[in-house]
């Protein structure tokens, strides 16, 4: 009760006082009861309200002012105003007069794809007979909101930044794009046009056929969006075809569809010639931090650095349509570009690695590291490949793995490699027989020979003298089994400390339990070649992705580098001796359950020297049966520089 209202009681009271003075006694307690500050009252009418409203109780709202049905009209057109926002609600200071109240607040509202928009506001309240109640207006929701109209919200986009490469120059820039497509009002055999459009897209007659068919009539049908070369290769197969149209745009593409795929990721859809199609309220594509929007690789992972902020324009417009109306603007908030992310990748590496696996027809992958940095300078999958195996496929090494087992061997300190070591054709452990290609027997070499031979039976032999951790321990060493902390992840391998038997056997020559990815295996390489084993970088300037590998001793690599390198002067990949100061190690890795099994083809080494400095690499060709064909892919690459 308000305290005027006790004066009031007080003025009638002292009338009556005047007969006894009894009332002036009972008075008392009336006054102390009545005189709490009004206040009080008013900010839990007015915190109920937004406590309603904030909750989506728009009905329960509505019911707390003084025309529940204007005011549940007002608050839904809000929440279409402005679709999928939150509001939260701050109280601020109460005034009261009389029967009347005000309270300021500050509205904070969560706007899907752009910045909060926040500002201050206030209710009018008023008192009925049991309580007070927000007074209906279209102030409720917004102070310079007057009475049939509503708010309009538009977004306009950030700049997008440029993931660069090693130099700083942006890898995606806008290019040119055809949209192959059909107007359905020019059709006149769609037959014919959709097998015409097949032939020369790819894609399928049926799926063009039933896109056509369900359009409306003057509505654009797209079939495929191609980079102008990639167009004018079939522009004389489609562009007579009754109905098909080519309209131009421009898109921001990577320099070619498959470049750095793995890394840098898709952008929107599957062929990565797409932004997003998804409209801002504008009708422009539009990129939201922390979307994915079909985003994959560095695009995903720092898709809110890239994409900046949204900005956006709150106006006022009549809720009247047929009434002219431009709207008053009353709040605006600029976009913020994004900022770039840059990548060790060189462009001329990528070029190489994408042209050298592209001589391909099988899935084959070719990661480049610098020695000593860890840069991936290059990432580079074919056509037939799932990119995603370049960085985080899980394959057995095959021979490529005896650079790890040599290192375990010499560390050791039992051999060099000049001792003499046998070489038999096969070699029997537990009752399993272990053979070499075509059962090869060397007789007794020194092990600088058996490596580059690629003797399986010499490093089983050997290995099954060591402790049983010693393979995983050599591994770890160059970083296998590292837990990599990366934007786009690395499988960093797994060699088990505690095979024995047949499996301790086969782990030594990379078959068994032992896994890596090219990347890992590129890694190796450069750990090898540097003699300072470094974590995987992504990104220049971004956080260690783990602990740099503690690399083995000196002398060990001093050995185990002329091994490497014997392989290319006399060994498994003698295509590779005009190449300059190459060392490697070849692999066969069996897999499957055919018999004779397939076997994937490996190619793990390294370059001194040449135009692009010291550089490190890993071939894996699935399924390519021996490892020729993945020397032969190096080949290509190292000739391309």
């Amino acid at each position: 009760m308000r305290s005027n209202s006790g004066l009031r009681t007080w003025s009638g009271a002292a009338r009556r006082a005047t007969t006894g003075g009894i009332a002036v006694l009972l008075l008392a307690p009336v006054l102390a009861g009545c005189s709490s500050d009004p206040s009080d009252d008013v900010r839990a009418a007015a915190q109920a309200f937004l406590d309603d409203w904030t909750a989506g109780r728009t009905d329960a709202a509505a019911g707390l002012t003084t025309d529940a049905a204007a005011t549940r009209t007002l608050l839904d057109q809000t929440a279409t105003d402005l679709p999928d926002a939150t509001l939260a609600a701050d109280l601020g200071d109460v005034t009261v007069d009389d029967d009347t109240a005000t309270v300021a607040w500050r509205a904070t509202w969560d706007l899907a794809a752009s910045p909060d928009w926040s500002y201050p506001a206030s209710l009018s309240l008023t008192e009925a007979g049991d309580g007070w109640q927000v007074v209906a207006a279209p102030t409720v929701v917004h102070p310079d909101l007057g009475e049939g109209q509503h708010l309009v919200l538009s977004r306009s986009l950030a700049e997008r930044a440029p993931i660069t490469d090693a130099t700083g120059a942006p890898l995606f820039t806008e290019t040119e794009v055809v949209n192959v497509g059909v107007d359905k009002s020019k059709v006149t055999d769609l037959p014919a046009l959709a097998g015409g459009l097949a032939a020369a897209t790819g894609v399928s007659a049926e799926e063009i056929t039933a896109d056509v068919t369900a359009a409306p009539d003057g509505q654009f049908v797209p079939v495929i969006t191609l980079r102008r070369p990639d167009f004018e290769a079939i522009r004389a197969q489609v562009f007579d075809l009754p109905g098909a149209v080519f309209p131009t745009s421009t898109r921001l593409l990577a320099p070619s569809s498959r470049f750095g795929l793995a890394l840098l990721g898709r952008v929107g859809d599957a062929t990565q010639e797409v932004i997003d199609e998804t409209p801002g309220d504008d009708g422009e594509p539009l990129f939201a931090a922390g979307d994915d929007l079909g985003l994959s690789g560095l695009q995903r992972a720092f898709q809110a650095q890239l994409a900046g902020t949204p900005g956006f324009t709150v106006s006022v417009a009549s809720s009247d349509e047929t009434v002219d109306d431009a709207g008053e603007v009353i709040d605006t908030v600029d976009p913020v570009p994004g900022t770039p992310v840059q990548t060790p990748l060189v462009p001329a590496l990528q070029n190489a690695a994408d042209a050298a696996v592209a001589t391909q027809p099988l899935a084959t992958h070719l990661v480049v590291v610098r020695p000593g940095t860890g840069d991936v300078l290059a990432v580079s999958s074919n056509e037939a490949a799932n990119p995603a195996n370049a960085l985080s496929g899980q394959f057995p090494p095959g021979s490529s793995m005896k650079t790890m087992t040599a290192t375990a061997l010499l560390g050791a300190g039992a051999l060099t490699p000049a001792s003499p070591v046998p070489c038999p054709g096969t070699t029997t452990v537990e009752g399993r027989e272990f053979e070499n290609e075509d059962q090869f027997d060397l007789g007794t070499v020194p092990l600088i020979e058996a490596f580059a031979e690629s003797c399986n039976t010499t490093f089983i032999q050997q290995g099954l003298t060591l402790p049983d951790d010693a393979l995983a321990e050599a591994a770890a060493s160059y970083g296998v089994g590292s837990d990599w902390q990366l934007p786009v992840g690395i499988f960093s391998g797994d060699v088990p400390a505690d095979a024995t038997g047949t499996t301790k056997a086969a782990d030594q020559i990379g078959q068994g339990q032992v896994l890596m990815s090219p990347a890992q295996m590129a890694l190796v390489a450069a750990g090898i070649a540097s003699g300072t084993p470094a974590a995987p970088v992504e990104v220049v300037g971004a956080a260690p992705a783990g602990a740099a590998p503690t690399g083995p001793a000196a002398a060990v690599l001093d050995q185990l580098r002329p091994m490497m390198r014997q392989v290319v002067l006399t060994g498994t990949a003698t295509a590779l001796t005009d190449r300059g100061d190459v060392h490697g190690k070849t692999g066969t890795a069996e897999f499957g359950d055919k018999t004779p099994p397939d076997s994937h083809g490996w190619f793990v080494g390294y370059r001194l020297g040449g135009p692009q400095g010291d550089l490190a690499f890993a071939v894996l060709v699935e399924a390519g049966q021996s490892s020729s064909v993945a020397v032969g892919v190096a080949d290509a690459f190292l000739g391309a520089l």
